[in-house]
């Protein structure tokens, strides 16, 4: 049946391609998956947690539980480099993340559940989510709002654009990395390069913290776990010869156990409080934990890596264990309430230079829409004959 429906997933990817929407101006997207569902028989509940995001029920004909499956449908602020026919027609915004794919495979696959409804065990929920790229993310919206009310499970898959096409990874355990983000306001004295005894010089205090927070990871954090501290922005510019009055840094920080997250701002608010103390300065600091570390739920992990394995699914090459991977994901709030499992499916095409997500060449192999959407119908179908 899906294959059937193959050229179906690409147009509709094609088309959100085309006409791509940030996170926090979804409405064309968001109605365009509701007209999708006018007349087919499901229940569809919009608006939820206030951003677009769009529940739809398919109420199996046999008792069961009711099993949520995810997809996110935001774009990114990144002008289109790649090199094909259906680019961004929205100046300085793509889908460059691979939500257009999630979105277009998950409606195809609905479409296909709404007509074995009869026959399913349960109550399979479709969660659209917007806005996964806008810290914390869309998820905590649609999790406070009552999405996960009911449902046992949560599945999602992410196409990965530097993974060969054919090629379904796993991991049971931290999967995705947690993440906090900050801005520091330093406070120091302007002056004249002449007389820096009469300044107090913010870029050197803002150097200082540089350098020093890395010792959080170096000398406060086992060196068996994982964790980065990057400085993404030093707003440092002035004139050669004048003492800045201020800088302004920006930066975000990972981490794979929730554990390390309290070490680490704890570490990082001192250091900071004992430079701008040792160079006489002041400092404003906006510190936002946002992403949590996302955990796959290991009996369901396996289950689904098991089910794949048995339906030997003749566009799936291997499936592998790819280890815990360092980016962040708001799929995490969905596993943080539920058993769940969030895996991903290889999208780069053969003979084509592949580049990574949120680059503005960033492309995937269409193959992998029907991949995903054979792949999470074998998770849906086996959960709701045998369970985890």
């Amino acid at each position: 049946m899906l294959e059937s429906k193959e050229q179906e997933m690409i147009e509709i990817r094609r088309h959100l391609h085309e006409n791509p929407e940030l996170s926090f101006e979804e409405t064309e997207t968001a109605k365009f998956i509701k007209n999708f569902y006018e007349g087919k028989d499901c229940t569809v509940t919009t608006d939820i947690g206030g951003q677009h995001g769009i529940l739809v029920d398919i109420e199996g004909g046999l008792p069961g539980d009711t099993l949520a499956i995810r997809a996110d449908f935001d774009a990114l602020p990144i002008h289109e480099e790649a090199d094909v026919p259906f680019r961004s027609k929205v100046d300085g915004v793509m889908h460059a993340c691979g939500h257009d794919a999630h979105t277009a495979y998950m409606l195809v696959l609905a479409e296909c559940l709404i007509t074995v409804k009869d026959r399913l065990k349960g109550t399979v929920r479709i969660i659209h989510q917007p806005a996964e790229e806008v810290p914390p993310g869309g998820a905590i919206t649609m999790v406070k709002e009552g999405c996960l009310e009911g449902v046992s499970h949560v599945f999602g898959i992410h196409v990965i654009s530097t993974m060969p096409t054919g090629i379904i990874a796993y991991h049971a355990g931290s999967v995705h990395t947690g993440r906090a983000t900050f801005k520091i306001k330093i406070q120091g004295k302007g002056g004249h390069g002449a007389v820096p005894h009469e300044a107090k010089d913010s870029i050197l205090a803002g150097a200082e913290f540089v350098t020093s927070i890395q010792k959080i990871v170096s000398r406060k954090i086992n060196p068996m776990d994982t964790v980065t501290v990057t400085i993404g922005s030093f707003d440092g510019r002035g004139t050669a010869n004048i003492i800045k009055d201020s800088v302004v840094l920006e930066g975000d920080i990972r981490m794979l156990k929730e554990e390390s997250r309290e070490v680490v701002e704890q570490e990082f608010r001192r250091i900071l409080e004992g430079v701008c103390l040792a160079n006489d300065m002041t400092y404003e600091l906006d510190y936002q934990n946002d992403y949590k570390v996302c955990v796959n739920d290991e009996a369901t992990t396996m289950s689904i890596v098991t089910a794949l394995t048995e339906a030997n699914l003749q566009e799936v090459s291997s499936i592998v264990d790819c280890g815990a991977q360092s980016p962040s994901e708001d799929f995490a709030y969905y596993a943080a309430k539920r058993p769940s499992c969030f895996f991903f499916v290889g999208a780069h095409e053969p003979g084509t230079e592949a580049y990574g997500h949120h680059h503005p060449k960033f492309r995937i192999d269409e193959k992998s829409l029907l991949i995903s959407s054979k792949a999470m119908a074998v998770s849906v179908l086996n959960y709701m004959e045998k369970g985890v």
